[in-house]
C-alpha cells in the first residue's frame, strides 16, 4: 500500500500495520553494535542475566526505529517529503529477543504548510505491543507529506 498524500488524512484515523516483526539477537546486535552503542544490556548475556531483567534487554533506539518502520507503509511511502520531529517518546514496557511487534498509527493532527503549498504536516501518534498486548514504545511523529498534484 502506498502512503497517503496530505488530502487523504483526517484527524482521528486509525491503523493496524499488518506487518509484525520478531525481534531476534542478530537485529538487536547488529544495530547495537553498528550505532557503537556498548551498553553491556543490550550485548553481555552474563550481565544481563544479573540484572533485574534477568536477560538481554533489547536497545531501545532498534524498539524506536522498528515501530516507524511498521507505520511506513501505510502511512508516507512515496508521499514523505521529510520527517520534522518526533515528540513524547516513551518506553514503558522492555523488549526482550523473541518478543513478536506490532504496530498502530492514529492521526492526532493535520496542518497547512506556510512555507509549502504543495505539502502539508501530519502529526501521527505511533504505538508498538508485544504479543501479549503489551505496550513497550509510543511517540508523536510530525511529517511533512506531499499533497496531490492539481
Amino acid at each position: 500500500m502506498v502512503g497517503r498524500h496530505w488530502e487523504d488524512w483526517t484527524v482521528g484515523d486509525r491503523i493496524e500495520h499488518p506487518i509484525r516483526r520478531t525481534v531476534t539477537e542478530t537485529d538487536n546486535l547488529l544495530f547495537s553494535t553498528m550505532t557503537h552503542n556498548p551498553q553491556p544490556l543490550h550485548l553481555d548475556a552474563e550481565a544481563a542475566k544479573a540484572s533485574e531483567f534477568g536477560q538481554i534487554l533489547v536497545n531501545g533506539t532498534f524498539t524506536f526505529s522498528l515501530m516507524v518502520g511498521l507505520s511506513v507503509g501505510e502511512t508516507t511511502l512515496g508521499t514523505l517529503i521529510a520527517n520534522l520531529g518526533y515528540d513524547k517518546l516513551v518506553m514503558p514496557s522492555p523488549v526482550f529477543i523473541g518478543d513478536t511487534m506490532r504496530a498502530e498509527t492514529e492521526v492526532t493532527e493535520l496542518r497547512e504548510s506556510r512555507s509549502r503549498p504543495r505539502a502539508g504536516l501530519v502529526t501521527f501518534r505511533h504505538r508498538l505491543h508485544n504479543q501479549r498486548g503489551e505496550l513497550v514504545c509510543e511517540c508523536l511523529r510530525t511529517a511533512l507529506v506531499s499533497r496531490r498534484q492539481r
